[in-house]
């Protein structure tokens, strides 16, 4: 290969660049092909294309590359953090939601699903999942990640990779892990600013989701984040590129550029004069392809080559990365896409189905006051602006979001049409907008409030993808995003007047039930203590079956039994509140506020009463690699099947260091009937006890632990004490990430 064509290996070209008004632009595609090309930056999802047409265009830009020197096929890649991010794709719940189902097993069906749809279009890449751990909820991207605990994101997100990348490399598409890393825990919650964090706790909160999924998932990308770790801009951090993520933790994937983040080093970080500069920064620290299209590398980097100022082996050693890819996922052997076959992967039964179970299961009652729900009525007034837009039901990656402005066609239903389609009175006022300061429609919303049995209010943030307009906020436009990418908020309250909406409606006779349709996890410390807003929902963005979800769950045909990923803070001057801080930040409080959030970690109601039997341990006395086991008896003594969501948590009781007041280590989602028991064991390795000593070395020590149960984190219903006997460095080979799980019926 010549140099220019090993360079043409690690760029890219989106489809702005190529394709116009859905047909390839034959003479720009030949000029940004002439040399072969690594990526396909989102064909299908920037140029929205119906799914024939995404095959058709790529098929063309293949051959395109086929017609070059060497013809090299190229990766095509799509974002598909809720689903495929373009037109006609099933859109799931965002991923704050899936995680509120604690059910791995259930987001590898989501993946799977959506598997089957990127393969329709040609896709072998995926921008996803999100492993960011997050610590500071005014950053906008809090609703793609799968919360506040580094436990709970790692089991999920192997989930996600699992369903994606298939059995073997050759099987399904290649998952991204992102934002490498700690991209959730940076300064004032801004989306691209610094992390300022110890090693420790880089190690043991922000790196090991990377490190588990990595390890148990064997993912075959890593994204780096924007931001800089203590002065240094991962994108130019061969420490954490190639020592940490190569070295430590064994990966020999592909390193793909955050799009534009290469650009950054020159624009943003100022540590990068010229491209040239920047280019190279980034391909020797460990980025093997950048992103959307070919910009810092390309000829900077043959220029850098030639210059004397890049070593050719650090070239070559990234152009094998990439051209292992394309061999491993069979771009080589038949990169034609069978275009017939294309639409017929979208549109399916199954894919309806489970986008409707992972729904159902997301919903998370956080409030339910003299048992209003489930509802027995019949008559409800339907309020607030989320309550008749299927877009208001999607996250930030989902392909309406973040178009938000365009028309969008969409197979989704609303709270509003799944109410209309029941055997119900409804009357419908929307009350105000997502974030104008009009009050015009509180009084109609009153009125229809009180010809009902019940007030339903639907109000919740709008998500969108780099929405930072802070004059269109301040002329307060009606439908502003204040959540997602770029829409970092310097309060958790609900945005416009939606606040004052649902305290007008509280104001009547009516009993009112507030649904919270929203990736932001609100403060919403008044409506929690208020009496006169006796029941809250908080649904997330559910996705496609967004509406039915949220009817079934109100009237009492799915028994909610999501719990909280995250700990919601009783305002933004708390933060951070996350359930596992150490004892001197979250024993402390402030003048007028206490240190304990609105609803705790892992929180969640049910239609039904769940009873703890004791725990028992196999033993109250280890060795350092002697697994032990966890077990408890959860009975349904209600008269309504329903789900548990079992949290195993430990805490060192006496450690040598400042560790975190208890850390979640097991949890199984158990669906139980009316009177039924169950026993459910988890198999806990003292590895999973371990942290990093004096000298960064990870060791398991000796001394006092207690092993807990929890309803969530704050409600612990049974402990037992646990001592492991010796201290002992963990050998790689011997860490355990995740205690095993089992549920048998009880005796």
């Amino acid at each position: 290969m010549t140099l220019e064509e090993k360079a043409a290996q690690l760029g890219s070209v989106n489809a702005d660049r190529v394709v116009e008004d859905g047909e390839v632009d034959r003479e720009a595609a030949e000029e940004w092909l002439e040399h072969g090309i690594g990526h396909l930056t989102r064909i299908g999802g920037e140029a929205s294309l119906a799914p024939a047409d995404a095959a058709r265009v790529t098929n063309e830009l293949q051959e395109i590359l086929g017609e070059t020197r060497l013809g090299v096929p190229a990766i095509p890649h799509e974002e598909c953090l809720s689903g495929y991010m373009g037109p006609e794709a099933t859109t799931f719940p965002q991923m704050l939601g899936m995680a509120s189902t604690w059910n791995p097993d259930l987001l590898q069906e989501v993946t799977e699903t959506i598997r089957g749809e990127l393969e329709g279009i040609g896709t072998v890449h995926a921008l996803s999942p999100v492993l960011d751990v997050a610590r500071d909820l005014r950053w906008g991207r809090v609703e793609e990640t799968f919360g506040e605990d580094p436990y709970l994101v790692a089991a999920m997100a192997c989930a996600y990779v699992d369903g994606l990348q298939g059995e073997d490399r050759s099987d399904g598409i290649t998952a991204t892990l992102k934002h490498f890393v700690g991209h959730g825990s940076t300064d004032g919650g801004k989306n691209r600013s610094s992390l300022n964090v110890g090693r420790r706790e880089l190690y043991e909160t922000h790196l090991f989701p990377y490190e588990a999924t990595i390890s148990e998932a064997n993912a075959e990308s890593v994204m780096n984040a924007y931001h800089d770790i203590d002065g240094i801009p991962c994108a130019s951090s061969e420490w954490l590129l190639t020592d940490v993520l190569r070295g430590e933790f064994g990966f020999d994937g592909t390193v793909v550029s955050d799009y534009y983040s290469v650009r950054h080093l020159e624009t943003e970080h100022d540590t990068a004069d010229t491209k040239v500069e920047a280019g190279v920064q980034a391909l020797e620290a460990g980025i093997d392809v950048e992103l959307p299209y070919t910009d810092y590398y390309g000829e900077y980097l043959v220029e850098a080559v030639e210059n004397g100022d890049l070593a050719e082996e650090t070239l070559d050693e990234s152009v094998r990365r990439v051209l292992r890819e394309k061999i491993r996922k069979g771009v080589f052997d038949d990169p034609e896409i069978d275009i017939d076959a294309a639409a017929d992967a979208f549109h399916t039964e199954e894919a309806r189905e489970v986008t409707g179970r992972a729904a159902r299961q997301s919903m998370t009652l956080l409030k339910n006051e003299d048992d209003l729900l489930p509802l027995d009525v019949d008559s409800v007034a339907v309020v607030g602006p989320k309550a008749d837009d299927k877009k208001e039901l999607m996250g930030d990656y989902a392909f309406a979001a973040h178009y938000p402005e365009e028309e969008y066609e969409s197979d989704a239903i609303t709270p509003l049409e799944a109410l209309e389609s029941r055997d119900l009175d409804v009357v419908h006022e929307q009350g105000c907008t997502i974030s104008g300061p009009s009050t015009d429609g509180f009084d109609a919303a009153a009125d229809a409030a009180g010809e009902a049995d019940v007030a339903l209010a639907f109000v919740g943030a709008r998500s969108a993808v780099d929405f930072s307009d802070v004059d269109a906020e301040k002329e307060n436009k009606p439908s502003v995003p204040t959540s997602g990418e770029g829409c970092d908020m310097t309060h958790l309250g609900l945005p416009g007047v939606q606040e004052e909406l649902v305290e007008h409606l509280a104001e009547t006779d009516t009993p009112l039930v507030v649904v919270l349709v929203s990736g932001k996890p609100h403060a919403i410390e008044w409506m929690a203590e208020s009496a006169d807003v006796p029941a809250i929902l908080q649904a997330w963005l559910p996705g496609d079956e967004g509406g039915p979800a949220i009817a079934d769950v109100l009237f009492g045909e799915y028994n909610p039994g999501g719990r909280l990923p995250i700990s919601l803070a009783k305002s933004v001057g708390q933060l951070p509140v996350y359930y596992n801080r150490k004892a001197n930040t979250a024993n402390k409080d402030y003048v007028y506020t206490d240190s304990d959030p609105v609803y705790p970690f892992g929180h969640g109601l049910s239609y039904t009463e769940m009873e703890y039997g004791d725990l028992s341990l196999s033993a109250d006395n280890v060795a350092p690699l002697e697994p032990v086991t966890a077990s408890v008896t959860v009975t349904n003594t209600g008269d309504r099947a329903g789900a548990e969501v079992v949290q195993l948590y430990t805490r060192a009781a006496n450690p040598s260091q400042a560790r975190p007041v208890q850390e979640l280590t097991g949890f199984r989602r158990v669906e139980l009937e009316p009177g039924e028991s169950k026993r459910v064991s988890f198999e806990l390795s003292p590895t999973q006890l371990a942290f990093h000593d004096e000298s960064m070395t990870l060791t398991v020590e000796e001394g006092p632990y207690e092993v807990r149960i929890g309803r969530s984190a704050a409600d612990i219903v049974a402990t037992e004490d646990l001592a492991v006997t010796t201290s002992k460095a963990v050998p790689k080979t011997a860490r355990t990430y995740f205690a095993e799980s089992s549920v048998e019926d009880a005796e």
